[in-house]
């Protein structure tokens, strides 16, 4: 770690969680980030902030002038842009010395499940349910630890699903059924501040993986009520009969 990172991290290495072994932790980790609106936006700032060495970024979509309200890794001249180039402008801004890899399509089952492979943490910042259950039955495949989060109107929700332990649920214990059409902001709106609140947080699970400090959201579902400022916390299972996990292999 050379001079200009030592202070750079200065705050975070003074955390005894943290020290200089975490930051080089961080330094050389990967981690696999799907979508870059609402919550992607603070995790993948907060994520490069922090010093996480490699981000691998995917989404197809370009910037729009509504996703501005709260999407603030892009700006009102990132319109028409790819939203993977705009982030990437801004996160090397940030912190140049952070490694970023950025897919501007949707990525087959093939490349994600490389990328998946490859990564130490997947964070799902998607809006829609086939994206999440696909990257939720390739994280179970390769057992890589899944942090989810989702945000709309005023509520917002986050959960760890750490494929790396046989006792894990997954995302699809959470939601066995496809609900159908999904609900988005643009149909049903969300207040600017929210996607914030949770994909910061998303980050915070994300860097605890990463350094195996604390006590991640693993096995548990964190809600918020944005309107009356309340979280509570729901107990997730294994579901024994999920069409995903449940018929995965223990290994050895």
């Amino acid at each position: 770690m050379n001079d200009e990172q030592l202070q750079r991290y200065s705050r975070q290495i003074l955390l005894p969680q943290v020290e200089l072994e975490g930051q080089q932790k961080l330094l050389s980790a990967r981690v696999l980030i799907i979508g870059l609106g609402g919550l992607g936006s603070p995790l993948a700032m907060y994520l490069a902030a922090a010093g996480v060495g490699h981000l691998v970024m995917a989404d197809d979509d370009t910037v729009d002038l509504s996703n501005l309200q709260r999407q603030i890794i892009h700006r009102t001249q990132d319109i028409g842009r790819a939203k993977t180039d705009s982030a990437r402008a801004t996160l090397s801004a940030l912190n140049p010395s952070v490694k970023i890899t950025a897919y501007n399509h949707r990525l087959t089952e093939e490349e994600l499940t490389r990328e998946v492979a490859q990564a130490d943490v997947v964070a799902d910042a998607s809006d829609n349910f086939a994206t999440r259950f696909m990257l939720n039955a390739v994280c179970v495949k390769t057992r890589k630890p899944l942090v989810s989060g989702a945000a709309i109107r005023m509520e917002g929700q986050i959960a760890v699903f750490d494929h790396r332990r046989d006792d894990s649920p997954c995302y699809r214990c959470l939601y066995r059924d496809d609900p159908g059409a999904d609900e988005s902001c643009a149909q049903l709106g969300v207040l600017a501040p929210l996607p914030g609140i949770i994909g910061s947080v998303q980050a915070v699970e994300v860097i605890k993986l990463l350094l195996n400090i604390g006590t991640p959201l693993n096995g548990r579902l964190l809600l918020l009520d944005a309107l009356s400022m309340e979280w509570r916390t729901v107990a997730l299972r294994k579901d024994p009969h999920c069409p995903v996990c449940a018929a995965r292999p223990v290994e050895g």
